[in-house]
């Protein structure tokens, strides 16, 4: 799948967004990649999930194991692993740290690679990693399928994607005119039940 193919697939669920977005990591946007709005669609992400376990297999081989940042990286993480034909897990936060609940494991020797949704400063990813080398198991890498920093995000591990974007993102205190003109909206998970 071309990059092209994978914005297509945004626009077509009408995921790509302009406006002033307050992104998760607290960065401001002019673009939002509203992905909740192509996994709704389960063919979509049966597409976008397929090339991107090509993309994995190309550059890591073969994998045992997906490990997803509870919330966005779930879906995107599951649909992967399914195309990989291996398990998928996820950790989720405790007291503001990702680990494994629900009787999730990473069993010895499992060759393991991390699946997010989008990257943009590497946060949730690299959070997610550390939680993952906490266990047993061999971490190949990681993967998602848009790389908002346009692969200047170090997330600690091999980073492939489908997509490279360079996005600008700004601090809320160095916005640009034309982005501090319009009212911000935040339409991210992260902090609502803060």
């Amino acid at each position: 799948m071309t990059e092209a193919e994978v914005l297509d697939e945004f626009r077509a669920a009408n995921a790509l967004m302009e406006g002033h977005f307050i992104l998760s990591s607290g960065l401001r946007s002019p673009i939002f990649l509203q992905k909740m709005l192509v996994f709704q669609d389960p063919v979509r992400t049966e597409r976008l999930a397929r090339a991107l376990a090509e993309v994995i297999t190309a550059q890591f081989g073969p994998v045992d194991l997906v490990v997803s940042p509870a919330m966005g990286g779930i879906i995107p993480g599951y649909e992967t692993a399914r195309a990989l034909g291996c398990k998928a897990i996820f950790v989720e936060r405790v007291d503001g740290q990702f680990e494994l609940r629900r009787n999730f494991e990473i069993p010895p020797g499992a060759r393991v690679v991390m699946v997010e949704d989008l990257v943009t400063t590497g946060l949730s990813s690299r959070e997610c990693i550390a939680a993952i080398r906490q266990h047993p198991g061999e971490l190949l890498g990681a993967a998602c399928i848009i790389d908002r920093s346009n692969g200047t995000a170090d997330v600690g591990v091999p980073l492939v994607s489908l997509c490279k974007l360079d996005i600008p993102a700004y601090p809320a205190d160095a916005l640009p005119p034309e982005l501090a003109a319009i009212p911000p909206v935040k339409p991210g998970s992260r902090g609502l039940a803060a």
